[in-house]
């Protein structure tokens, strides 16, 4: 399987809207629908039951539940305007909807997954908020026929296919390397996550922890969460400072929460003296790489990694792949894919942005 750096080349052309404010932050509850072009709407129905001559199915339900509904970086993963998932069922002649609830729960979740279920998907994409609680009700889905995709974040044990950002052990590897670098290889470090229970964040700390055993003079004192919420990011960040006045180094795997921790550290008692990484958009934080308070940070291509999961979708609804490893998908202006061992599809490496790049990119 190739990685996908050619993406990031393109980046510069491309103007992202709307800005991205979170990995997965809460807002409004509705469902917005969109459906297929008028191209294709007049031969959805005929066309939904069955596959001809091996192309993919057209007039497929497919719905995309983010974590919660009004997270920018989910906006971005599965917009029209992005170019994500939704843009992608557009393409290809499906008929897509976002929807879930407002918080990052699987409370909140669960009932979008029913509603799907209950009005006929063929294929949902859903970002995990737990890898075990969504199972039984996304094993219920399964049970009925319908594809169930994870992209983001991953449940392992009950879906047909998890589209990987970037391996877990690649990201959170390199954001410890990028910290060390910052620091000199020496001091006390924190982490600012998301929720507990998130499980890309979680699988990404695990490997950070592992990767710290090479900077033995590098010490985790504490780890806290944020909840992807701007306002308790902020609190979380404080805290840290107070109870560790001496704290070389922060390192938040969350677009929310790297950007409220750059907030706190943008004055002149913090600026340059403890160092900032994680995963983070350039728009938000061009801000601060500009005057100092962070030095690089990393992150993919969100629309990609929607528009990816959404063909991978209409794929396994369609018949043409199953899930097994070794099996090969185009993906439109993405290229082609091929799935790998537990049925994990990579979109591509973690793109470090640093003062040298980070103004060629908008979003």
């Amino acid at each position: 399987m190739r990685l996908r750096r050619a993406t990031w080349l393109a980046l510069p052309l491309l103007i992202v809207s709307p800005v991205l404010a979170a990995c997965s932050s809460s807002s409004s509850s509705s469902s917005s629908t969109t459906p297929a072009t008028s191209s294709t709407a007049s031969s959805a129905a005929s066309s939904t039951g069955s596959a001809s001559s091996g192309a993919l199915k057209t007039g497929l339900k497919v719905f995309v539940i983010p974590k919660n509904l009004g997270n920018s970086y989910f906006t971005t993963s599965d917009s029209v305007n992005s170019g994500g998932a939704l843009a992608a069922l557009q393409t290809l002649g499906e008929t897509g909807a976002e929807t879930s609830g407002t918080a990052d729960t699987p409370s909140s979740q669960i009932p979008a997954i029913q509603a799907a279920i209950s009005k006929g998907a063929n294929a949902i994409v859903i970002s995990a908020t737990d890898p075990t609680a969504l199972c039984p009700t996304l094993e219920s889905a399964m049970k009925k026929g319908i594809a169930v995709v994870t992209y983001d974040s991953d449940a392992p044990t009950c879906r047909s296919l998890f589209i990987n950002q970037a391996t877990p052990a690649a990201l959170g590897e390199s954001e410890v390397d990028l910290l060390a670098k910052q620091i000199g290889d020496s001091g006390q470090i924190a982490i600012v996550s998301a929720s507990a229970d998130d499980t890309n964040q979680n699988t990404w700390i695990s490997y950070m922890k592992q990767e710290l055993k090479k900077y033995p003079k590098m010490t985790l004192v504490s780890t806290v969460y944020g909840n992807d919420d701007t306002a308790t990011s902020t609190q979380v960040t404080q805290g840290l400072l107070e109870q560790y006045p001496n704290l070389k180094g922060i390192i938040s795997p969350t677009t929310v929460g790297i950007a409220a921790a750059a907030a706190v550290l943008d004055t002149a008692k913090y600026r340059g003296k403890v160092m900032l990484t994680g995963l983070g958009t350039p728009d938000e934080m061009k801000a601060y790489v500009k005057d100092g308070t962070v030095k690089s940070f990393e992150l993919w291509n969100p629309a990609d990694l929607g528009y990816l999961a959404a063909y991978a979708a209409v794929e396994l609804a369609s018949g043409k792949i199953t899930g097994s490893s070794g099996q090969a998908f185009t993906a439109g202006k993405l290229g082609s894919f091929t799935v790998g061992a537990d049925s994990t599809v990579l979109l591509g490496a973690p793109y470090v942005f640093d003062a040298a790049n980070i103004n060629n990119f908008n979003f």
